[in-house]
């Protein structure tokens, strides 16, 4: 990357600790130029550097800098960019506290450009005993802010934001973890492999406490298995990674803490992971694969130590799981079709809950739920039609137990698509009294539709993200959910049919935080902005079906004084054909681009348009 110049240099470091070079005290100028000199007007080693001077106490500034500054001066002795660069990386590793330093050392169980997932990364730390707790702390708080802070000091790039999770995804640049490789070898940490005489090396050379397999396809000498299997019978961490067939043989990994199998969907033969049930170590495993590429137990046992067990990518269609003497079990996901284990009301620990089919389940599960006190995130799915309990039955169960879980903190009832699908009914849940008075995410997706917005939404004061469809839409169910609503950052409002009248949105409505809005109805001109609506929204995002719109965009987008984006989203009905929704012409799309880019041109922030096809997927309505 080209070098930055000293203007724009100076205004990155000044702007990243201070908030603007006019801000700096006089005396952290002079070390500042220093410090900035030796950067060398690298973008990197400016944010890595003003991102851990960001870090320190503002009583310790001085001291801080200057030792900084020295350290600097002593180390670049070199003409070369490279390793001065590394000099400061290494610094900013130094400088880490102590808790942190091997949570940032474990990024190196992932390849190069991985997209790493943040709930997946701080429950390997957790499970891994990187996270130190004190005075009644809650530990899964504790590694979501480990993870905060390594942001917050640059050394891992945020890929994927919203305006209410924050960093979902992110990745470590190429620089940052070479320095991580050098240390792992350093002090023996961890290894990366992605051949199998790497494998055969790294085993005969030490005794491998983690350890990541990238992309293997195989063993091919049975020596040198028999050699690996010998020396990693201490291994406490292993991931098998992009698609890899090949897996050591587990029943010797007696001690493995973290198990993380990503198993070729191509494999020739599957891999026999049963197994699993006999590793009592275990505080963490998640499996990736097919029928065919794997062979999981027929019931799997869950050991008394684990902490998380996510099998939510498994496409398999007979998962069983036996629920007996688990005190530890915090987070659980299976996939999406799979039923409740008989004894769930007894894993007390539970705080996630992810992927049950709740139709397919016994109304005495789904009343058992209730007992689960600790859970703060549940996601169910709720399928149709045809289903064995009536959606009535099963809602009202549900609404019995969501009434004594007070803390939750996100809900979600998705549907999955099927051949015909049709939106349920919601209504036996408009009833509801609930005791989650902190929810802040509550999903009620486009398989259930209710005929009015609940009143008991009204209730959610912490509620920062909304997606709800409903019938009918009245002016006095906007004004609840923006009045009655003032942290909502994101809401997705789905409007079935012709909307009665118009759908009036001004500063009387509230809204006073909402960054992203989806509208997801036919009858787009229904909608109406005024002076004072949404003062804050970044982000509007139309869903319709191109052959039931109303050819028009909403009204009054010029009173949306920070709109940034416009998005158009061309649903289609689930059993619809996505080759018929791409092959509809490009006339439509023309029409639609026309339309909606003159009204973002009338706006006075100028927001992009954007248009995607086919990407959204709608139930029909039931009949009444």
């Amino acid at each position: 990357m080209k070098p930055l110049s000293e203007q724009d240099s100076r205004k990155l470091f000044f702007d990243r600790i201070f908030g603007s070079e006019d801000a700096c005290p006089s005396l952290l100028i002079k070390p500042s130029c220093e410090i900035l000199e030796r950067c060398g007007g690298l973008p990197l080693a400016i944010i890595t550097m003003a991102s851990m001077l960001a870090c320190q106490p503002i009583r310790l500034l001085e001291g801080q800098w200057e030792h900084m500054q020295n350290t600097l001066a002593s180390k670049f002795a070199t003409d070369s960019k490279y390793e001065d660069m590394m000099h400061i990386l290494d610094l900013s590793y130094k400088n880490l506290p102590r808790h942190l330093k091997a949570c940032f050392l474990y990024l190196g169980s992932y390849p190069e450009d991985h997209l790493i997932s943040r709930l997946e990364l701080v429950r390997q730390w957790v499970a891994e005993g990187f996270v130190s707790t004190s005075g009644g702390q809650d530990v899964w708080d504790v590694a979501e802010s480990y993870f905060n802070e390594l942001v917050n000091r640059s050394m891992i790039q945020p890929q994927y934001t919203d305006f209410v999770t924050g960093v979902s995804f992110c990745k470590v640049h190429d620089m940052l973890l070479e320095l991580i490789v050098r240390r792992c070898k350093e002090d023996n940490f961890l290894s990366l492999v992605n051949d199998s005489q790497a494998v055969v090396v790294e085993a005969q050379d030490k005794v491998i406490r983690r350890l990541t397999v990238v992309g293997l396809q195989g063993i091919d000498d049975g020596e040198g298995a028999i050699t690996i299997a010998g020396n990693l019978s201490q291994i406490c961490s292993l991931m098998i990674l992009q698609g890899s067939n090949w897996v050591p043989p587990l029943a010797e990994f007696k001690f493995v803490r973290v198990l993380f199998l990503c198993v070729s969907y191509r494999h020739e033969m599957a891999l026999d992971l049963t197994v699993i049930n006999h590793l009592s170590h275990l505080k963490y495993l998640k499996v990736e694969g097919d029928d065919k590429s794997i062979v999981l137990p027929g019931q799997i046992r869950v050991g008394p130590l684990l902490d998380t067990l996510d099998l939510s990518r498994v496409t398999s269609s007979s998962i069983s799981l036996e629920i007996v003497d688990v005190p530890r079990l915090s987070h659980l996901a299976v996939p999406k079709h799979s039923r409740l284990p008989d004894r769930i009301c007894e894993v007390k620990s539970l705080r996630t809950l992810r992927g049950f089919s709740l139709p397919n389940d016994s109304l005495e599960s789904i009343v058992g739920l209730s007992e689960l006190t600790t859970l703060s995130e549940l996601f169910l799915y709720c399928p149709a039609p045809l289903l064995p309990v009536p959606a009535a039955a099963w809602m009202g169960a549900l609404s019995t137990s969501l009434e004594k879980l007070g803390s939750l903190k996100d809900l979600c009832l998705g549907p999955f698509q099927s051949l015909k699908p049709i939106a349920l009914c919601a209504d036996a849940l408009s009833l509801l009294s609930p005791a989650f008075h902190n929810l802040e995410k509550l999903h009620l997706h486009s398989g259930c539709t209710f005929s009015r917005v609940p009143r008991w939404i009204g209730h959610l004061h912490s509620l920062r993200e909304l997606w709800i469809g409903v019938k009918q839409l009245l002016r006095e169910d906007v004004v609840l959910i923006g009045t009655r609503l003032p942290s909502l950052a994101q809401l997705g409002l789905r409007v079935a049919g012709v909307p009665l009248g118009r759908i009036v949105i001004g500063g009387s409505t509230g809204f006073p935080a909402l960054k992203r809005f989806v509208f997801d109805c036919d009858w787009v001109s229904s909608l109406r902005f005024e002076a004072g609506a949404m003062p804050e929204l970044r982000e509007l995002q139309l869903v319709f079906v191109a052959d039931e719109w109303d050819m028009a965009a909403p009204g009054g987008l010029q009173h949306l004084p920070s709109l940034e984006k416009i998005r158009a989203i061309r649903a289609h009905y689930g059993g619809d054909s996505l080759k018929y929704m791409y092959n509809t012409g490009e006339e439509v799309a023309a029409l639609i681009r026309g339309v909606f880019e003159e009204a973002a041109d009338a706006v006075p922030t100028r927001p992009d348009f954007t248009l995607s096809i086919g990407s959204l997927w709608r139930p029909r309505e039931e009949e009444d």
